[in-house]
């Protein structure tokens, strides 16, 4: 019997060994609210550090909050209701502009991957000139990739055309049929539904490569002060996410469908090939995607005109990450 009981006492303790670390990393997990701004695949790394446990695995418990647009989500992390918000480089500008602390950490769509798509008579790009071009709204990220886009194609926007607000895609696909406006710009995978509809993929702004921060990871500098260490493990999740993306497309197109609800195949391979291009395996949020915000202001906010890019983003998280091997390691799997 004494045997038998010592046995009993050993088999417990090693129970007790083996439970505890899973005990500690469920005691350890940091609760951090994050807001996100748009349901376009634009968002796919943080879907995917939600959907493959990528957050928890860092010791996050994330609750994750959807929001229409930018500017509320930002409102929401400068009242103190969130922590993180992943969003475009505008949401970070005109804050911060106004005297707010909020800084890019980490980009996601580093450039411009909208698509400007035409009435089907229009084969090239000179031939916008005297054409009327339709956007969301003004002010809006998508006006702005427009008029940036058609000066890179020698087109002076604000003299060469006219620009319209129209509303969202499916509200600019109607303009263009019924003449109202005769091209546009969009991404996937309403890029399929408009050449379906008989329409010309005119220019994929990919190509143009104008650095601005589509979609990128975003806080502010006194949330970093107070709580670096969950900041820096956010980032590591969605690093990861990324490299991830890239090594596993059915999986990825899995969970884009799951969230945009988008079924048809061949649209979520499209969408998947558009998004994925992009990406970045080191995703420094780089000043020049906010030089070109800035320059594009600066005409009509003297703020603008004399702010430093630099200070719109914090490196030091992807910097720590290099440094580190973790990207290095990701990158071999």
């Amino acid at each position: 019997m004494g045997w038998r009981n010592m046995l009993n006492k050993v088999a417990i303790a090693i129970s007790l060994i083996i439970c505890l670390p899973h005990a500690a990393v469920t005691f350890a997990q940091e609760r951090v609210r994050i807001g996100w701004a748009a349901m376009t695949a634009s968002h796919t790394p943080l879907w995917v550090a939600q959907e493959k446990g990528l957050l928890a695995k860092q010791g996050l418990l994330v609750e994750s909050i959807f929001f229409g647009a930018g500017p509320p989500a930002m409102q929401a992390l400068v009242a103190g209701d969130l922590d993180i918000v992943v969003t475009s480089a505008p949401n970070v500008v005109n804050p911060r502009l106004g005297g707010v602390d909020a800084v890019m950490i980490l980009s996601i769509i580093p450039t411009f991957i909208d698509h400007i798509i035409s009435a089907a008579n229009i084969t090239s790009p000179e031939q916008l000139k005297g054409k009327i071009g339709s956007v969301n709204r003004f002010g809006s990220i998508s006006e702005m990739g427009l008029r940036l886009s058609l000066r890179r194609l020698g087109i002076d926007p604000d003299k060469d055309v006219r620009i319209v607000p129209a509303g969202g895609n499916p509200e600019r696909l109607a303009a263009i049929s019924k003449g109202i406006s005769q091209f546009t710009i969009m991404n996937e995978p309403f890029i399929k539904e408009a050449e379906r509809l008989g329409f010309r993929d005119l220019v994929n702004m990919a190509t143009l490569k104008i650095p601005l921060h589509g979609n990128g990871i975003v806080t502010r500098e006194a949330i970093i002060k107070a709580k670096r260490p969950m900041v820096a493990k956010f980032a590591r999740a969605i690093t990861e996410a990324i490299h991830y993306i890239k090594a596993d497309k059915e999986a990825t197109k899995a969970i884009i469908g799951k969230y945009t609800k988008f079924t048809d195949p061949e649209g979520l391979e499209r969408t998947y090939r558009n998004y994925t291009s992009v990406l970045l395996d080191v995703p420094y949020a780089d000043p020049a995607g906010m030089k070109t915000l800035l320059d594009d202001m600066a005409p009509k906010n003297p703020k603008a005109a004399a702010a430093d890019p630099k200070t719109f983003v914090d490196q030091s998280f992807v910097q720590e990450m290099e440094a580190s091997g973790f990207i290095k390691q990701l990158s071999r799997r």
